[in-house]
């Protein structure tokens, strides 16, 4: 069995207890991974693809170490000018080990942080509004207005939707 999946923004084929370099994942050495964008899954001759990921499809992984890749020189001339310059360059990567690849039935983390984080935000200027309307920004003044039904609101500064807002 194995499964091509996208890690840190490149796509990886990877089967069971491989090993595999990545970009660094901000995640502690020792610590369990589970990749939700996972393209395809082959099991023998069952193949499943995804468009564009396979829901419920998850692959599971451990965090080795963090290290660095082999050194890249980048050498720069112009012939006749005296221009050179030497740089090297080493890409920060993570080591993991695949530990379990599941076709169908993972539950996906990403979307319930996103609504914990979405929700404050829609709530903050209703509870500003009644207290300073000079701290809110036009575009929240503008909304206000608008959800009260006053018109003209697009030529109106800043000062002027306070006013008729008050």
């Amino acid at each position: 069995m194995y499964a091509i999946v996208e890690i840190a923004g490149q796509q990886f084929k990877v089967v069971k207890d491989q090993k595999v370099f990545v970009n660094r994942l901000q995640t502690e050495e020792g610590k369990q991974v589970a990749f939700d964008n996972v393209l395809l899954v082959a099991d023998g001759d069952n193949v499943t693809v995804g468009a564009p990921a396979i829901d419920g499809a998850q692959v599971g992984a451990k965090v080795l170490k963090h290290l660095k890749g082999d050194k890249v020189i980048v050498f720069k001339k112009k012939r006749r000018k005296g221009y050179r310059v030497k740089n090297g360059h080493r890409q920060a990567l993570t080591e993991i080990v695949i530990e379990s690849i599941a076709a169908s039935g993972a539950k996906k983390a990403a979307p319930a942080k996103a609504t914990k984080k979405a929700a404050p935000k829609a709530e903050a200027p209703k509870a500003e509004a009644s207290q300073d309307l000079s701290k809110l920004t036009v575009a929240e003044l503008k909304e206000m207005a608008k959800a009260k039904g006053i018109e003209g609101i697009s030529s109106m500064k800043k000062a002027d939707l306070i006013a008729a807002l008050s």
